[in-house]
């Protein structure tokens, strides 16, 4: 970690702006974005969302790690984003670094580089990123002198696919977590670095909540499956366990949100009201690897929407969680935000709604100020069947019930989202997408008395994810996949009376393989990952930078000595007794719990969501040391002063 002061590399890369597009996105100095003195730090950390900008950073996670780390006295942190193929050409021409956005220093200089993974198809970035700093690309190759290259994020909770890449990986939530990282990093540093490299790794690997890979052997079995996976020193720990933040108003982040330069993806102030979900949909990662459920207080949403809204002067909040109207006062929470901006025309809005948990009370306080959109609902599974099978409890009547509810309160355009390649799923299972989605219309032209009544039926390929119950289910190869959707297209296609209504999105098959052979993959995997990567892959989440072709043609070289292909890691069912390559990082989850859940799903069998009900035994919170947190407070948001009302009436005995 250098010890040098890092110059800016802006006058270089200001020559090359006017040849590439939207220059803007590497300029920096968003409003609420921080630039700390270099040399009044002891530890800098760079950040990366590995994306493009517009995508990056809006990106939460990262958002409240920059600004929970430049709260700290002596600490720095900066944002890096993926520079597009035009910036890139050049950069290697002229011998330009990968920089940050905030004060444009080369990333070699800072002592973490510190990447969140949402989604396994970044890992292509993260090398290009680390070719451009001047970073080796192996761990094993790094000096003293180049930054702990970190994963976090979703994806980090499977981090063997890039072992080689990284030196260290945290699964949870980060915000305690870098805060403890620094202050050893910090210790180790004012000794004067000793040991070297091999020596802060360590001291992190210690606490039992930083994995680094390089300490660990991974030893196979002779038809590919993996025998064990064993420390190879005295010291680290067999399992290293993920973070949890307990009460989030404690950590009422970001304070000052970030507000983009360049048009993003979100042009909206975020709020997240809860963390993890407990409905135990056998499909979701995020909702397995965050429990338990811990909500925000009423009044501590009020407090970051008051104060977000004042620092960046959105017209928009989203309240974020997994499942954002199962927080136990959601009506409230709506009611008294709708309240309480309803002069400055605020919008609020629910990313994901639950059919369930839909009402059109909620619905209505969602719109007072803002605009009426589009509604969209995630069934999930197209026939009963299905969704006993993912536990996603919703039956046909609850949605056609919110469905109605909404086309007769005026809304036109509702969108469902569904899933295919389920485990045990056949043709017809996908083919009942289209008689829902039927009945949709047809109940949105009766309740309403209109004919312009849409709904759009989104589809996206089933990934099997580690830490869920479906971590052993095969994945559906692409070719099914494409055929099964073809089917369902001509159905709804050949709907005389309300094909025309019904608008058809889906993905085709060959990324969702990808992706799986990414999630489920081990440290073979990476060999893949580098040919991809030096054969030109970049932007793997984007469809026109995504090649199947490559990545397959890549694999089977790739593969090949280790006698396993990308079918053995995709289609293929895993079964109970097989090691899988993340069973030695702790999410909590008692595998036997998960198992029990896997053989449920294949019986067909419903689980309860545990926040209304009896402890069904996951293990979370007894291993974590924590909790389910929810309401209800019983506090309301207001009496806020309503603005512009003149000087407060004295005060009476009652309050609203």
């Amino acid at each position: 970690m250098p010890a040098e002061a890092a110059e800016s590399v802006f006058p270089q890369l200001e020559a090359l702006l006017p040849h590439v597009q939207k220059p803007i996105q590497y300029v920096g100095g968003e409003l609420n974005s921080t630039v700390k003195p270099w040399d009044e730090c002891d530890v800098r950390w760079a950040l990366m969302y590995p994306d493009a900008y517009e995508v990056g950073l809006p990106n939460q996670g990262v958002m409240i790690l920059y600004e929970v780390l430049n709260e700290q006295q002596g600490v720095l942190a900066e944002r890096t984003y993926s520079v597009w193929p035009d910036l890139e050409a050049l950069m290697r021409e002229h011998g330009v670094p990968q920089f940050t956005v905030d004060s444009h220093r080369p990333l070699k200089a800072f002592d973490v580089f510190g990447l969140s993974f949402s989604t396994e198809l970044g890992y292509t970035n993260m090398l290009t990123a680390l070719d451009l700093a001047g970073i080796p690309l192996e761990a094993k190759d790094r000096t003293v002198d180049d930054p702990i290259v970190l994963a976090g994020g979703h994806a980090a909770f499977n981090p063997e696919p890039i072992a080689d890449f990284i030196d260290a990986a945290v699964i949870g939530d980060g915000e305690q977590a870098v805060l403890d990282m620094t202050r050893i990093i910090r210790e180790w540093k004012a000794e004067g670095r000793p040991g070297g490299r091999e020596e802060v790794l360590f001291r992190l690997a210690k606490t039992g909540g930083v994995y680094i890979p390089a300490f660990y052997d991974v030893e196979y079995l002779a038809d590919g499956r993996i025998a064990r996976v064993v420390p190879n020193r005295s010291g680290v720990p067999w399992r290293v366990s993920k973070h949890t933040v307990m009460d989030l108003d404690e950590w009422p982040y970001p304070k000052q949100p970030l507000v983009p330069l360049a048009e993003t993806v979100h042009e909206r102030m975020s709020v997240e009201i809860f963390r993890g979900c407990t409905r135990g949909c056998r499909f979701c990662q995020a909702g397995m690897i965050t429990r338990p459920v811990r909500e925000r207080s009423i009044t501590g949403i009020g407090d970051m929407v008051e104060k977000g809204l004042k620092a960046t002067g959105f017209e928009e909040v989203g309240l974020l969680s997994l499942s954002s109207a199962d927080h136990s006062e959601i009506g409230d929470i709506a009611k008294g935000l709708a309240d309480r901006y309803e002069d400055d025309k605020i919008g609020l809005s629910l990313p994901s709604t639950r059919v369930d948990a839909f009402n059109v009370d909620l619905a209505n306080e969602l719109t007072r100020n803002g605009r009426r959109s589009g509604l969209t609902f995630a069934p999930e599974g197209g026939s009963e069947r299905m969704r006993k099978v993912i536990n996603k409890m919703v039956s046909e009547e609850d949605l056609i019930r919110t469905v109605a509810t909404a086309y007769g309160n005026g809304w036109r355009q509702v969108k469902l989202y569904f899933m295919c390649g389920l485990p045990t799923e056949t043709d017809e299972d996908v083919l009942q997408i289209a008689d829902m989605a039927t009945h949709v219309i047809q109940k949105g032209r009766e309740v309403s008395g209109q004919g312009d009544i849409r709904c759009t039926v989104s589809i996206g390929g089933f990934v099997p994810k580690p830490h869920t119950p479906f971590q052993w289910a095969p994945q559906l190869s692409a070719e099914e996949t494409d055929a099964r959707l073809e089917k369902l297209r001509d159905k709804i296609r050949g709907d005389k009376k309300y094909g025309r209504s019904i608008g058809f999105r889906y993905h085709d098959g060959k990324p969702g393989i990808i992706e799986g052979l990414l999630s489920r993959g081990d440290r073979r995997i990476g060999a893949v990952i580098r040919a991809v990567y030096d054969d030109g892959g970049r932007f793997d989440g984007w469809r026109e930078h995504f090649s199947y072709d490559r990545w397959m043609a890549c694999a089977d070289k790739a593969l090949a000595p280790f006698g396993v292909d990308v079918d053995w890691y995709t289609t293929r069912e895993r079964t109970y007794e097989e090691v899988l390559p993340w069973d030695h990082l702790d999410s909590g989850l008692d595998k036997d719990w998960l198992w029990e859940d896997w053989q449920d799903a294949l019986d067909e069998t419903e689980v309860e969501d545990c926040r209304w009900t009896p402890c069904f035994d996951c293990g979370v919170c007894p291993q974590m040391d924590t909790h389910i947190q929810i309401g209800p407070t019983g506090k309301k948001l207001l009496p806020l002063t309503v603005k512009n009302a003149g000087p407060a009436p004295a005060a009476s005995g009652h309050a609203h």
